[in-house]
């Protein structure tokens, strides 16, 4: 998708979409941390124009990694498997409380000859999807080795978590209760989609680019400290403080 297509209208986020499952929740707020709302009011937000965040979707072999990226990003479903080599990407925009955003969702092989090359694109992620098949026991409990993995490119105190069942449209209640506990050990956020159906699957990928859109102007506002964009930097000063921050209102809506 050509990143400098104009956003589509339902891809617009003006709140933070609800979770799945309350009890499986990543995060327990309903809405956007103030910080985050303040500082995209007052386009604080470090490169306001063009913002991304990298999410790389891991797990078994023809669980539906594929499936459920195509569903969201081309609204289609494919019958005739093929799996992925090595790695593949799709781009997706959206705005989020006014600010342009994108995923990069990168869609890794699930076959173990491809680990080796999938696990070089897994550095730098800001969120992590392990999906597995509700109506296969295995590849729930492989999700856990999938997620130890990943992990080991990324820093687990600031990557987002999410775990998948693929396949709801089939039987899958025996297996739901697993799942959540799964989830809950992981600290990941729990979903069940069926990219046959759709069900789920619009919803779920809007509360990823909602939640890694926060997490990703949290850590700017956090980089950024007390200088703000717009400050104005004094070059060739004897003065000990080189930032001479420019007169202007001061926030109402936050510090």
């Amino acid at each position: 998708m050509n990143i400098l297509a104009p956003v589509r209208r339902d891809r617009v986020l003006a709140e933070l979409p609800q979770c799945l499952r309350k009890e499986a929740a990543l995060h327990g707020h309903k809405d956007f941390h103030p910080r985050v709302t303040c500082a995209c009011q007052e386009h604080r937000t470090g490169t306001v124009g063009f913002k991304i965040s990298k999410v790389i979707v891991v797990g078994d072999l023809s669980v539906g990694k594929t499936c459920l990226i195509n569903r969201f990003c081309k609204d289609t479903f494919d019958k005739n498997y093929k799996a992925t080599i090595g790695v593949d990407f799709e781009m997706e925009r959206f705005e989020v409380l006014g600010i342009p955003f994108s995923l990069q969702l990168w869609d890794t092989a699930g076959q173990e000859r491809f680990k080796c090359i999938a696990s070089t694109y897994y550095r730098g992620a800001q969120a992590i999807i392990i999906v597995f098949n509700l109506n296969d026991v295995a590849s729930l409990e492989h999700t856990k080795q999938w997620l130890a993995d990943a992990l080991k490119e990324n820093d687990p105190s600031s990557v987002l978590l999410f775990l998948v069942g693929s396949k709801k449209d089939l039987s899958y209640a025996l297996m739901e209760k697993d799942a959540l506990q799964v989830a809950q050990e992981m600290k990941a956020e729990y979903w069940a989609v069926s990219s046959l159906t759709g069900e789920n699957v619009r919803e779920f990928f809007f509360r990823v680019a909602a939640l890694t859109f926060e997490a990703n102007v949290l850590a700017e506002l956090e980089k950024s400290g007390a200088r703000r964009i717009g400050d104005v930097v004094r070059i060739n000063s004897d003065d000990s403080n080189l930032y001479l921050t420019a007169s202007k209102k001061k926030p109402t809506c936050c510090p």
